[in-house]
């Protein structure tokens, strides 16, 4: 009865894939002669929408019942295949129509082809009729469309850069449009590319988080700040509230890139402050521009060095004193206030307050020292029990030794 229970409700499961698969005369003679690997109506077995029940009609047409292809194309309601220019419309007749969307998949947005009039893209394709603009299938494939949150799909975060690259990064493909090509290049050797490739964080930004997706256009001098704070919100505040933020603005400078960079952006590292190479002040101050820019950028980068130091110097005793054994509990709790103090430091870099870094980096170094010097101390406690231990140690071997020789003169 079980088996016979099972079977049914495997059916009823099973059912609409079969009743697509036995009904759908494109797929029956499409995979009679399209590559297994690359034919479409092979592809189309992976697709989101193939999976949903949908099949080749809903997108192309016709009456799918029908055995020849000249009865299919003239059948009632054939589009065939969209022009490169026609697929944005093609893809909207569903995606735009939000009580069509509602039935299949609530969760996704109606405005996708708003948006992507918007975009560079779009207008090029819209507006210039340019058939190199990317269009839907050009980033999501047209018959293996997969959800993004699945890692085959073309747009899941560790593929995505790939899929702008195929386009952006081909020189052939791009020429006329006066931009660069290196961009995947670039991003693959920075901080954030890194993140993504080397240790597949899956939070580190790719392009479709600064440059969107569907609306997709580079950020301008006056987003680009934004787009940045997004996720450094911190930065970007102190920053907001600098005094280089009008001067920024007057000289027409981007508010993060211009010290970070955007593709290539490389971890920071603490010698970006300060009055030489390789610091980034040098780069528009001097010692004769009338401020005291760089006076300030070398007392803002000693500081930060002093808490580094200091902090480094605390690590190697914390782990010297963990290694031996001892109780280190308290001690681990105030290095982590030393590790938040030096980050925090380093951050308030991007306010250009002088004062404030000071007293940080001020709080900071003295909080490491109290945990070198404990660390140091029970360093010494440690060095101390293994000296008492071996006194104790050879004091008992030569009670066992005597004790031994006088009862061997005893027994003598």
């Amino acid at each position: 009865m079980n088996t016979k229970l099972f079977i049914i409700i495997l059916g009823l499961i099973l059912a609409p894939t079969f009743v697509t698969a036995q009904d759908d005369n494109c797929l029956t003679c499409h995979q009679d002669f399209e590559d297994e690997d690359s034919g479409p109506s092979h592809l189309i077995t992976r697709d989101i929408h193939f999976q949903k029940g949908l099949g080749c009609a809903d997108c192309h047409g016709g009456d799918r019942s029908l055995d020849d292809m000249d009865d299919v194309r003239e059948s009632r309601g054939w589009r065939g295949v969209p022009t490169h220019l026609e697929v944005p419309d093609f893809c909207a007749r569903c995606h735009s129509d939000a009580n069509y969307m509602h039935e299949h998949n609530p969760s996704l947005p109606t405005d996708q082809l708003a948006k992507f009039k918007t975009s560079i893209h779009g207008q090029r394709l819209f507006n210039d009729r340019d058939d190199k603009a990317a269009n839907c299938a050009s980033c999501h494939g047209s018959h293996q469309i997969a959800d993004a949150r699945t890692p085959h799909s073309n747009t899941h975060p560790l593929n995505l850069p790939q899929t702008c690259a195929n386009c952006h990064a081909d020189t052939t493909h791009m020429a006329g449009y006066n931009i660069p090509t290196d961009q995947f290049e670039n991003y693959t050797a920075s901080v954030h590319g890194k993140a993504l490739f080397e240790r597949n964080d899956l939070g580190a930004p790719v392009c479709n988080d600064c440059h969107g997706n569907h609306g997709a256009a580079p950020p301008g001098m006056t987003s680009v700040s934004h787009v940045c704070g997004n996720c450094h919100a911190i930065e970007a505040e102190l920053f907001d509230a600098s005094p280089h933020r009008a001067a920024f603005e007057e000289n027409d400078f981007p508010m993060c890139e211009t010290c970070h960079s955007n593709h290539l952006i490389e971890e920071p590292f603490d010698q970006m402050v300060g009055n030489r190479e390789p610091s980034l002040c040098v780069n528009c101050h001097d010692e004769d521009d009338g401020t005291q820019g760089l006076a300030i950028a070398a007392a803002m980068s000693l500081a930060v060095e002093k808490l580094a130091n200091a902090h480094n110097e605390a690590r190697l005793a914390l782990d010297d004193a963990i290694t031996k054994g001892m109780m280190t509990t308290d001690e681990e709790f105030r290095f982590k206030e030393v590790q938040q103090t030096l980050i925090a430091t380093r951050t308030q870099v991007h306010a250009f307050a002088l004062d404030t870094i000071l007293a940080m980096a001020d709080e900071g170094y003295n909080k490491a020292m109290e945990v070198r010097a404990n660390s140091g101390a029970l360093i010494d406690e440690w060095s101390f029990r293994r000296q008492g231990l071996g006194l104790a140690t050879l004091f008992i071997t030569l009670v066992v030794v005597a004790l031994w020789t006088y009862i061997r003169r005893l027994e003598e």
